[in-house]
């Protein structure tokens, strides 16, 4: 038997969800109330460091965030390149201080350092994750039959749109119009985000 229990004090809200009264998620909004891991946010560049290849980056927290050059660069399939770490790159080519930069927060802050943070987006869905900024398109490995990948990948090709990539997942077996949905839904709202936020 599932239950749960909300409990309120003044700004603080607990919840427990417990099953046959064994506690199986537990909620305090006062822990996470500051975490952003997985946000997405319009930063401005404060500092480029070519030496250490990163930079500092001003999300609105309380501590600037910081962002590695291989986070900034096209991804590429590793697959099929050699991997990010033996590669030198000069970040003052990438960014400059003032810039804007969509990115994600990969690692929340903690007392001695600020967010990390990438401009690889992920953005989950039910039948995908959509990676825009990349061309990389892979089938979740639990989809085996090859017919059926195959068939995902080419409505995926078909639908994502120039420079976007994905992830294809085991829900979107036997999917079709669903996964242009799904598509089309997140395209729509990205730009909207975009254009809002880096014009």
């Amino acid at each position: 038997m599932l239950e749960l229990f909300i409990k309120k004090q003044n700004k603080d809200k607990q919840i427990m969800l417990l099953e046959d009264g064994n506690i199986v998620e537990h909620y305090d909004s006062e822990l996470i109330e500051n975490k952003n891991e997985g946000d997405i946010f319009v930063g401005i560049v404060r500092n480029v460091l070519k030496s250490m290849a990163a930079a500092f980056v001003d999300i609105g927290t309380e501590k600037n965030s910081y962002i590695q050059a291989k986070d900034i660069v096209p991804q590429l399939d590793e697959t099929k390149v050699e991997k990010r770490e033996n590669v030198n790159f000069n970040i003052k080519r990438m960014i400059r201080p003032g810039q804007k930069l969509l990115v994600q927060v990969k690692k929340d802050s903690n007392q001695l350092k600020g967010a990390r943070i990438s401009a690889h987006i992920t953005l989950p869905s039910k039948y995908i994750v959509f990676m825009p900024n990349t061309q990389i398109i892979t089938i979740s490995q639990k989809i085996t039959d090859k017919n059926e990948q195959e068939r995902l990948l080419k409505i995926v090709r078909e639908n994502i749109g120039v420079n976007n990539g994905a992830v294809v997942r085991t829900s979107a077996i036997g999917k079709t119009q669903e996964i242009i949905d799904d598509i089309n839904k997140i395209k729509k709202e990205l730009i909207k985000y975009a254009n809002e936020n880096l014009s």
